[in-house]
């Protein structure tokens, strides 16, 4: 059952364009796959993030067996030679069992059935000459597609862009902010103290069960996404606004360093998470559903955090199906709703106030290409330079015009880190 869960998560996310953890809640929700249990649930996990992470290599080697292509009356077919070459190939999976089983899975299948016997002879030449073609493949390319791999390629340099699809071949460590005493923290959950004071631990097991998650204690936030709420300084008793807000970790931090949170996000079921993780930490925070580009406050405020929607490439390497599902032409209009939001963003602020723009996007067109255009229109705006102190003394997140830039391959020797970009800005 959990390998033919995990088929039916590569179903959701590669032909109905779902976002894997999206399937995940919808596969575990309802029947038959509910009656799981947590270690099979964890298996069919493994296997769709485990193919959609290597799919580029997975693909190759499969083309080099397949006689054919598979016509779309092939149902899933495709999708269960994938993930059974992943169990094969990186899983460590008795080839003998994984073989049975897809057979049996296309069994199951009115379209798939008729192709049991490819799907048999295929997986018998993966399994015994497999490895050896994964052994000539460049894997970071392999599993980046050409648009993606240009973009960086251009954005920074081959070197850095091969080092950015390497990174996201990794299954990232788990990255938890805690609300006071990291150090002791850090003990309690067997975990490392990095230099900007985010807490890291290998994954593994259920996050509910750690030391302190049912206390309120502290939440999980990837370390970069931790950052830009720093660059607001000292928010204690300040009013701060944290725009399209949900799922909420920066909310959390405002709220735990003393900040005046006014949480805004146009998704009710999102922003009911939000307020959830607030109740489970003992934390407070205006919690308010509305379009971000329509919303003004009663009054202008000091400090104002805007997220905005993005592509999300920066965190690859937590959700592997991005790669697979965005398009440079979702990007175009992603771009226009940025614009719109750093408007607006713009006018709740008073003179002198902090504005912090950011994206967990690796591409320069939601990032520093988006202050350029603000600013070019004459926006009364400057930049305020962000210092290496403010992300924990690592000055190699600091661009040449004092911007956060942060990438996959950074931290590399801790694990680590997502691609993030922030700016700072001031109203004069």
């Amino acid at each position: 059952m959990a390998r033919q869960a995990g088929v039916w998560l590569l179903q959701a996310v590669l032909r109905r364009n779902l976002g894997l953890d999206e399937a995940l809640a919808a596969a575990f929700n309802e029947a038959p796959f509910s009656a799981l249990s947590p270690r099979d649930r964890a298996f069919a996990r493994m296997i769709a993030t485990t193919t959609l992470r290597r799919m580029g290599q997975i693909d190759a080697v499969l083309r080099h067996y397949q006689t054919r292509r598979l016509p779309p009356r092939a149902g899933p077919a495709q999708n269960i030679l994938r993930s059974a070459a992943a169990q094969i190939l990186f899983l460590g999976t008795a080839a003998h069992a994984v073989v049975s089983n897809a057979v049996e899975l296309a069994d199951m299948d009115a379209g798939a059935r008729h192709y049991k016997g490819m799907i048999n002879a295929v997986l018998r030449k993966v399994a015994s000459g497999g490895k050896a073609l994964l052994a000539e493949q460049d894997a970071a390319l392999l599993n980046t597609p050409e648009w993606l791999w240009e973009s960086w390629r251009i954005a920074y340099d081959e070197v850095t862009a091969h080092a950015i699809a390497s990174a996201h071949l990794n299954e990232p460590p788990l990255d938890i902010s805690v609300r006071s005493d990291a150090a002791s923290w850090a003990e309690r959950l067997e975990a490392q103290l990095l230099p900007t004071g985010s807490l890291r631990r290998a994954t593994g097991g259920r996050i509910e069960d750690l030391p302190g998650f049912d206390e309120g204690e502290w939440w999980v936030q990837d370390v970069a996404a931790s950052l830009p709420v720093r660059l607001l300084g000292d928010v204690a008793g300040r009013q701060v606004i944290d725009l399209c807000a949900a799922p909420g970790g920066k909310t959390l931090q405002l709220a735990a360093a003393g900040a005046i949170v006014t949480a805004i996000d146009r998704s009710e079921v999102r922003m009911r998470r939000v307020q959830e993780n607030l109740v489970r930490l003992k934390l407070t925070a205006a919690c308010i559903t509305a379009d971000a580009t329509q919303w003004q406050p009663p009054a202008p405020v000091s400090r104002v955090l805007l997220d905005a929607p993005c592509s999300a490439t920066g965190t690859i390497r937590r959700h592997p199906d991005i790669v697979w599902r965005k398009t440079p032409q979702q990007i175009d209009g992603l771009m226009a709703l940025q614009d719109r939001l750093l408007a607006a963003a713009a006018a709740m602020l008073a003179p002198g106030g902090t504005l912090i723009f950011c994206t967990c996007s690796l591409q320069p067109e939601e990032g520093p290409e988006r202050i350029e255009a603000f600013l070019s229109k004459g926006a009364p705006f400057v930049r305020a330079p962000i210092r290496a102190e403010e992300t924990g003394g690592l000055a190699e997140l600091i661009t040449p015009l004092g911007e956060l830039r942060s990438l996959p391959c950074h931290l590399a020797e801790l694990g680590g880190m997502d691609g993030f970009y922030a700016a700072r800005l001031q109203r004069t």
